[in-house]
């Protein structure tokens, strides 16, 4: 484990331990969420070490790198996909008609394969080489790996989007550095994250699934997230609701904590924190649209 003395983001010595969490998805590992008093990131700490981070997804219930719908979860999880693709769309048709996308994470290629039907020009960063395989050999994709993400030319693509992704990455300023050199000057950097003052977080506090230890590096809540861009030259333009994960996560949370009723008590709690969010803006996750400033 690799244990931060300083804030992953600002380089803040201002950290204090806030959290102990534990990791239900799948090793039962208990690990530490520490806040940085500067620029409010929250962050897993210790962390894996780099080189170890893949053997925390290597479970066949990690759905993001699955192609079967398996169980309820992975129903849920499948019919909600279909849900946001669409949404996805349609946020970034409104910025761009058409034009050359790269989808960071991009899993299985299910979104670029919705975009390239539409005549969208697309290309992929996919760690997990079965996700990546998949995608290049099912949709006929251009799916690279992750360190071919340092090659891409200067300016090339007009929107870059990581979906859930950021909080995964175990250097965000270098990642946030990158997008910003091979984003066109008139394009568009999406960025959806899972956010830790949530109304359904603040109801499941250590077993809120958004925390998903230790494969989340990095829980930024909407000020942290706003100070990180600024680090950046990247100004904020919008901030959507992701709602539908309100509800997913609050099931994964709710199995985590085994309660009885878990689908109807995730429903009335999702139900409950998009109503809540619905006043306040914290949604369980939320889409950041940036440009260059």
């Amino acid at each position: 484990m690799k244990k931060l003395d300083t804030c992953p983001v600002c380089q803040s010595e201002n950290i204090l331990v806030t959290m102990d969490v534990k990791d239900y998805f799948l090793s039962q590992e208990h690990f530490s969420i520490w806040k940085c008093q500067d620029c409010d990131l929250l962050f897993t700490n210790p962390r894996p070490e780099n080189e170890y981070l893949a053997k925390y997804y290597d479970s066949p219930d990690y759905l993001s790198h699955d192609t079967k719908d398996n169980g309820a979860i992975g129903k849920l999880y499948f019919f909600l996909r279909e849900i946001n693709i669409k949404r996805k769309y349609k946020i970034i048709s409104a910025l761009h008609d058409t034009g050359k996308i790269l989808d960071i994470g991009c899993g299985t290629g299910e979104l670029l394969n919705y975009f390239q039907n539409r005549k969208w020009e697309c290309f992929g960063i996919e760690p997990n080489a079965s996700a990546r395989n998949f995608a290049k050999s099912h949709y006929q994709l251009r799916v690279e790996e992750e360190q071919n993400l340092q090659n891409l030319p200067v300016a090339s693509f007009d929107i870059i989007s990581m979906w859930h992704v950021l909080e995964h990455v175990p250097d965000v300023n270098e990642r946030m550095q990158v997008a910003k050199r091979i984003l066109h000057d008139n394009g568009y950097f999406i960025i959806a994250l899972p956010n830790p003052i949530s109304p359904d977080a603040m109801h499941y506090q250590e077993y809120w699934a958004g925390l998903d230890v230790p494969r989340h590096l990095s829980h930024f809540s909407p000020k942290a997230f706003k100070k990180l861009a600024k680090l950046h030259g990247l100004q904020i333009i919008n901030i959507l609701p992701l709602k539908m994960d309100a509800y997913y996560v609050s099931l994964l949370s709710e199995r985590y904590k085994k309660t009885s009723l878990p689908l109807m008590r995730a429903f009335l709690s999702g139900y409950r924190s998009n109503r809540s969010a619905s006043k306040s803006g914290n949604y369980s996750s939320l889409i950041y649209v940036l440009k260059k400033m």
